[in-house]
């Protein structure tokens, strides 16, 4: 038996819309550029309403592991590609990706949100 090891790092992207069709991004997106997500549903409650949504995790994978005293950014990359993949295709305003060291919004709105606004 063999075994490999890369130092934890993940990205993951928060975004409302249909999960079937989240996961078809995601399948598609893999296939192009050669990754693995976990995609799990999730329900985003927030003053005067909720949506049902995903969250997709990208993990520095022991199988393709990026060094990330080289490159970190090779995840938050795809990561960010991914997010707008899933933002148009899904047909969404905004998503947030969220690692270890930080959140980003983004969003294609005129106007930044006020505090209360949905994501």
């Amino acid at each position: 038996m063999d075994s490999k090891v890369a130092s934890t790092y993940w990205n993951r992207i928060y975004i409302a819309g249909d999960y079937d069709k989240a996961r078809d991004v995601c399948r598609q997106f893999c296939y192009k550029v050669g990754l693995c997500v976990n995609v799990t549903k999730h329900a985003y409650i927030y003053t005067g309403g909720e949506e049902d949504g995903v969250m997709v995790e990208l993990i520095n994978y022991p199988r393709f592991p990026v060094d990330l005293d080289v490159d970190r950014n090779e995840i938050d990359e795809k990561g960010y590609h991914l997010g707008v993949m899933l933002k148009d295709q899904l047909c969404q305003d905004s998503f947030l990706i969220m690692t270890p060291l930080s959140t980003i919004w983004v969003t294609s709105r005129d106007e930044p949100a006020s505090s209360g606004d949905e994501t």
